[in-house]
């Protein structure tokens, strides 16, 4: 079987040196945590995702390398912005990649599970960077984005954005990074 978007993330992580990822399993997020648990990646759970983005950014503040955690659609992203905002007015480098709605459901305003009407932008408000991905070929740009980000300039949270279903579709080659970066 071909290697999913989902698993592919966890593959450029690795490869930007990620060594820890905090988050909550959910149906929403499931393609990553399938792909976590073929890694070398640690991963911490907790009850909460305020909490658990608290715990990144500790992670980023105590370890000097980017703190990364996992949520989901809707109320995960909106749990984890008061992290985020701590992340952005202590300067911390914290990434935030979020599974989002289905591509057929974005906008839609049909009432999917955990629909939110703009959570690209509620991520915005609080990110020094936001950015949804809507192609497999994007997400080692996304994700090198964000780690240059944090390293070339005044550290800020970054936010990625995964639908749900890209994140199940198959991964060509390309969208799995090979990085020298330290994170």
């Amino acid at each position: 079987m071909s290697q999913t978007v989902g698993s592919a993330l966890i593959h450029t992580l690795e490869a930007h040196g990620v060594r820890h990822v905090f988050g909550i399993p959910g149906v929403h997020n499931l393609e990553l945590y399938r792909g976590l648990a073929r890694s070398k990646i640690r991963h911490v759970t907790g009850r909460h995702e305020q909490g658990l983005g608290f715990m990144a950014e500790g992670y980023a503040r105590a370890s000097g390398r980017p703190g990364v955690c996992f949520t989901i659609t809707g109320p995960g992203l909106t749990n984890i912005a008061t992290a985020l905002g701590q992340a952005y007015s202590e300067s911390q480098p914290v990434l935030v990649i979020s599974s989002g709605e289905k591509a057929s459901e974005h906008g839609s305003g049909r009432g999917f599970l955990h629909e939110m009407a703009d959570q690209l932008g509620v991520a915005a408000r609080v990110c020094g960077m936001s950015r949804r991905i809507t192609r497999a070929a994007e997400l080692p740009e996304a994700v090198a984005e964000a780690f240059a980000s944090f390293a070339s300039k005044r550290p800020r949270p970054a936010y990625i954005e995964v639908p749900r279903d890209l994140l199940a579709a198959a991964a060509p080659d390309a969208a799995t990074a090979t990085a020298t970066a330290g994170g």
